[in-house]
Parts: C-alpha cells; structure tokens; sequence
C-alpha cells in the first residue's frame, strides 16, 4: 500500500487483523519518505511484514519509472533502519525450495542446511556421497517476497496502464470500478508478468484491451476458490483475501482510485489449501 495514504489504509484493511500499533506507524511515516528520497525512488509501498521466532521483518518496496521493472525491496525491524534484499534468482529460488523449512526466526545471518545423500554409481554403488546445501535467512526472505508478488499480488483492472514500448506506469485517469464491477474476480489482475494470456483463444484476446489487459485475472487461478472475496464497512470497500498466502489482504473502494494490499502473516505457503475446497 502506498505510503502517502497508509494510515487510512491500514484502517480499510484492519477487519483482519492486520495493522500495526502507533509507534510502528509514526517511523513509517517518517522513514519512507526518507527511503523515497535517498534512492530516488518515484514512489514507495509498505509491502507488510513477515512475522519470526525472534524478530519480525518489515517490508518495503519501491518503484522506479517502470512500476514492474524498476522494483526494490528492502526490509527492517524498526521501522527506521532500511536494508537492501537482493532480488531472488533461479538459483535461489531453487536453493531456498529444497533448505529453507518452518518458520522465519528473525535473523538475517541465521543458516538452514540440507543434507542429501547421492550414489555415484547408482543405487547398488556402496559409496556415498553427502551434498550439503546452504542458505542464509536473507535469501529466504527475499524469495518469499519475490513468490508473494508473483502469486497474490494484486490490482484492480485499468489501474495500470502498458505502452507500446512496454513501459508499466498508473493510469492517471482511473477512477475506480464501479460497485458491480468489483463483485466479480474477472476485473482484478495479478501484478506480475502474464503466464495465461498466451493460452487464450483469438475470440477471447479480440475482447481484451492490449493497454490494460496485459495481465493475468485472479478467475484463472488454480485451485479455482483460492481467493475470497467481501465488502466490508456497509459495502464501502471490497476486500480480497489470499486462501494460497494467509495474511494477504488486498482492498479497494469502488468509484474511486483507491487500492492496495498488504501481507502479514509467517511467509508459509498453504500447501494444502487444493485438499480444503
């Protein structure tokens, strides 16, 4: 969510449970700005917060010209002090998948091993080899962020806008959807680059706007009811739960530009969520 409106927005999205206390709130407040102008960012978001045994991180992001592209993720535990996350690789992604297991305790430096046991000669050979693979919690937290984005981020549709040259920025003139748009998952999109736009038939990309609909809607997603949808303070604002990344909240009041979402919740994946529809 954007830091210009964060107070208020905490305050759409508090029905579950997620916000922050007072202190947390007032450093933010001072920090992002300075975070905005230290790296010449044009806007700054606070992501959420990733919940650890013994520290919790904070998470923000900031946005360059190319709202997709020029993307930087830095992280705290105070709110005040911004550090700089590494963006997550193949590497480590896959590096993180096979080590990294249970919940984030707190520490940057903290390392998660996996042992794996490998016959170079085939299963009969009586040698043994051990690969052991190491991993930092700050890789960790970097890919966590980097899969969240990938997965539950969203936007309304038509509040970005792509040019012909494939530059990402706000639609300026957007003004919102209107209420009976914003009951339907069809017009929220997935702010990350389009997986199932290739698979549609012509008939169906002869209904789309190449300006706008150049991401992938949250109706695709597999499993289908992995996302709950409500409005909320008298029908005032709609607001959209992750069921594959509890602790995502996302919301949006209609007729107007308002929108943004927020994670807070351990960084774990609901794996099981296919067997609980």
């Amino acid at each position: 969510m954007d830091s210009n409106s964060l107070f208020y927005s905490l305050e759409l999205v508090a029905g579950s449970g997620n916000t922050l206390n007072v202190e947390k709130r007032t450093a933010l407040q001072t920090s992002l700005v300075i975070l905005k102008k230290n790296y010449k960012f044009h806007r700054v978001l606070f992501w959420g917060k990733i919940l650890g045994l013994k520290e919790d991180y904070f998470i923000a992001q900031g946005r360059g010209e190319d709202e997709m592209k020029d993307k930087k993720t830095l992280y705290s535990f105070n709110c005040m002090d911004w550090m700089l996350l590494a963006p997550a690789t193949d590497s480590v992604i896959e590096e993180v998948s096979k080590t990294a297991k249970g919940s984030f305790v707190g520490d940057p430096s903290y390392v998660y091993e996996h042992v794996e046991i490998h016959r170079p000669g085939g299963r009969d050979d009586a040698i043994q080899e051990e690969v052991v693979t190491k991993v930092n919690e700050e890789s960790r937290l970097a890919v966590t962020v980097h899969q969240i984005d990938e997965e539950a981020s969203v936007v309304p549709r038509g509040a970005y806008l792509k040019s012909p040259h494939g530059l990402v920025q706000i639609n300026r003139s957007f003004g919102g959807l209107s209420h009976s748009e914003a009951g339907k998952l069809d017009n929220f999109l997935h702010f990350s680059k389009a997986k199932n736009l290739k698979k549609k038939s012509i008939l169906e990309m002869g209904d789309l706007n190449p300006a706008i609909d150049f991401l992938d809607v949250l109706s695709d997603d597999i499993p289908k009811g992995s996302w709950s949808l409500q409005l909320e303070c008298a029908s005032r604002v709609l607001v959209l739960r992750s069921l594959l990344w509890p602790g995502l909240t996302f919301f949006h009041l209609p007729t107007t530009p308002q929108h943004g979402h927020i994670y807070i919740g351990d960084g774990r994946k609901n794996l099981d969520l296919p067997f609980m529809i």
